[in-house]
């Protein structure tokens, strides 16, 4: 039996999907990417257990996708199956000062729930564009603020199916880093503890946040938001903007003139265009400053 047969037998219930050769270039804030050989949504945990569990049976590659706002997929697209926390993933509710909220809810509509509710210590959050699950993978963070700081607890799912329920210290959440990928979890919700807050200060925030983002960091353009990790003791945009590379470009892609720590596609950019683009940064700034940069933006298929 085929693929496509075995997953088609397994997604049979109201909101899973299933499509071949999708164009990964519709699913990452890049808009960039080749086809994934599967893209799925199962509807509820019994159907992502089951196709983790064929997938490990068969010996088929799987990635878990969440928003797409941190992740460069190849121009050769992807092989086997991509599980998209789409759908029935993406819900967020409030009891008294916890939110409850799917591994595929953006972060800026829980952001929303929490204010919502007066609630506050999420105001950091509402314009990163990930998604809960990508956010407890990557400990995502702002403006002196993380994810950690905010988490009670995650369910997620092992290789094995099994669910577990984890503390914030059983993640490991570091700078940019957690255990989940290392440990091959997939995250299914996330409660995060917050604290009673004025409705009025807490919208203020969000706003003034927003209004830093829209000034200094360029949401016109396809990114993947900041495409480097933060050098001990430095700033990697300004680490490329003394390199001299502000507005340096490579095919379609180009370092950002209002953020050099952003690598943006400026029209057409393919994957390779942003790898040769991110390999000539490296190389500038290591030679002009003697600091390695590291890439955050993740990378999927072949380069």
């Amino acid at each position: 039996m085929n693929l496509e047969h075995m997953l088609k037998e397994v997604l049979v219930s109201e909101g899973a999907v299933c499509r071949f050769m999708e164009p990964m270039s519709s699913h990452t804030t890049f808009r960039i990417g080749g086809p994934a050989e599967a893209y799925v949504c199962p509807g509820n945990e019994e159907e992502l257990g089951k196709v983790i569990c064929l997938c490990r049976e068969h010996d088929i590659p799987w990635s878990v996708l969440g928003n797409g706002s941190n992740l460069l997929v190849s121009d050769r697209g992807i092989k086997g199956v991509v599980i998209a926390m789409e759908g029935n993933w993406c819900y967020a509710g409030a009891e008294g000062s916890v939110i409850r909220a799917g591994a595929g809810e953006l972060l800026g509509r829980v952001a929303r729930v929490a204010l919502d509710h007066c609630l506050t210590g999420m105001e950091f959050a509402a314009g990163i564009p990930g998604s809960v699950g990508g956010a407890l993978v990557m400990n995502a963070g702002a403006y002196g603020s993380e994810i950690k700081n905010i988490l009670k607890s995650a369910r997620v799912m092992t290789n094995e199916g099994e669910v577990l329920e984890l503390s914030v210290d059983e993640l490991e959440l570091g700078y940019r880093t957690s255990c989940i990928p290392g440990r091959g979890y997939t995250v299914l919700e996330a409660s995060f503890q917050l604290e009673p807050g004025d409705g009025a200060a807490i919208e203020a925030r969000m706003k003034e946040l927003a209004a830093r983002r829209r000034e200094k960091q360029p949401l016109e353009y396809p990114s993947a938001g900041s495409t480097f990790k933060r050098p001990q003791g430095y700033f990697a945009g300004k680490l490329i903007e003394d390199a001299g590379l502000r507005g340096y470009g490579m095919g379609g892609a180009r370092v950002s003139e209002k953020h050099c720590g952003f690598v943006i596609n400026g029209g057409n950019a393919t994957a390779s265009d942003v790898m040769a683009l991110c390999g000539h940064i490296r190389k500038t700034v290591l030679e002009q400053s003697g600091v390695e940069l590291e890439m955050e933006v993740k990378r999927w298929g072949e380069f």
